[in-house]
C-alpha cells in the first residue's frame, strides 16, 4: 500500500510512519508533503501514485482543505490533527476516518481496517467504485442531523423545522435560535452540541456565539483586519463577524473560493 502523509510536523510524520510499519508492514511511505501549495502541485503532477492519504489539516501556509479548491485527490484520506473542530469538514471530502493526535496503535490499526472493510462491501460487479462515491456513501452513514427544534413559549412547547431557522446563538449560557419571522426562542442545546447536529452543508458557526444558515445570508462585507461581516436577509441588532481562524473555511463553505 503505497501512503502520502501530509504533515508540516517532521516528529509527527515519522511516528506516523513508524506506527504504519506495526499495523500494515507492506505499507510504503512514498511522500511526505509540509505544505497546502507543495501539496498541490505534488498531487496535481503524481495522480493515482497513492492508495491512501494521511493529511493534517493545520500546515504551515494555511488549512489542507485548501488542497481540494485547486486539484482534484481521489484516494481515500485519513485526517490526522490536534483540532477536533473541523471533523464535519473533513467527511465531506474523501474522508474515511478523523484522528485526534496523538494517534495511537489502536486507532490507526481500526482506521485501515475501516478503509479494508469499505473497499470489500462497496463492490459494483468485480470492480471497486470512485473514491469519490465512497465518500458520499459514507457521509451519508456517518450522521444524520436534527430537522426540527423544540421550543418552549410559556405553558407551550412548539416544534420549529431548521429550515425555517436563520441563525444560532449564544447570549451567555443561554442559547437562542433566530426564525424567519423574526422571533428569538431559547433551546436546549450548548453550541458545542449544536456543532453536532445541525448539517455543515447548511449551518456554519463562524465565531463562538454564532451558526449561521446559508440561506439566511444576504450580504457578506469585507470587514478589519481581512474579516468578514455577515448581514441576514431581515434585521437582526447585533453585529455578526466571522472570527479570523474561521475566514478561510467560511468562504470555502459559503463557495467565495
Amino acid at each position: 500500500m503505497k501512503v502520502v502523509i501530509v504533515e508540516d510536523e517532521r516528529p509527527a510524520a515519522e511516528r506516523l510512519e513508524m506506527l504504519l510499519k506495526r499495523v500494515h508492514p507492506d505499507s510504503q511511505v512514498i511522500k511526505v508533503l509540509d505544505s497546502v501549495k507543495g501539496s498541490v502541485e505534488w498531487f496535481r503532477e503524481n495522480p493515482g501514485s497513492a492508495d491512501l492519504v494521511f493529511m493534517d489539516i493545520k500546515l504551515t501556509d494555511g488549512l489542507s482543505f485548501e488542497i481540494f479548491k485547486e486539484v482534484r485527490i481521489n484516494q481515500p484520506m485519513i485526517f490526522t490533527t490536534a483540532y477536533n473542530e473541523y471533523a464535519l469538514e473533513a467527511f465531506r471530502v474523501n474522508s474515511i476516518d478523523y484522528l485526534l493526535k496523538p494517534v495511537s496503535v489502536e486507532e490507526l490499526d481500526r482506521s485501515l481496517n475501516k478503509l479494508s472493510s469499505l473497499r470489500e462491501n462497496l463492490m459494483e460487479g468485480h470492480h471497486r467504485i470512485e473514491f469519490e462515491e465512497l465518500a458520499r456513501v459514507l457521509g451519508k452513514l456517518q450522521k444524520s442531523y436534527k430537522s426540527r427544534f423544540m421550543v418552549k413559549v410559556g405553558d407551550h412547547i412548539r416544534s420549529i423545522a431548521v429550515e425555517n431557522i436563520l441563525l444560532f446563538f449564544a447570549d451567555g449560557r443561554v442559547v437562542y435560535v433566530l426564525t424567519d419571522q423574526g422571533r428569538e426562542y431559547i433551546v436546549d442545546f450548548k453550541m458545542e452540541e449544536l456543532d453536532e447536529v445541525l448539517d455543515p452543508e447548511i449551518f456554519f458557526r463562524f465565531s463562538r456565539s454564532y451558526s449561521v444558515n446559508i440561506n439566511a445570508i444576504r450580504d457578506v462585507i469585507i470587514h478589519s483586519n481581512s474579516r468578514l461581516k455577515i448581514l441576514l436577509n431581515r434585521e437582526f441588532e447585533r453585529e455578526m463577524i466571522v472570527s479570523r481562524e474561521k475566514v478561510n473555511p467560511f468562504k470555502m463553505w459559503f463557495g467565495m473560493r
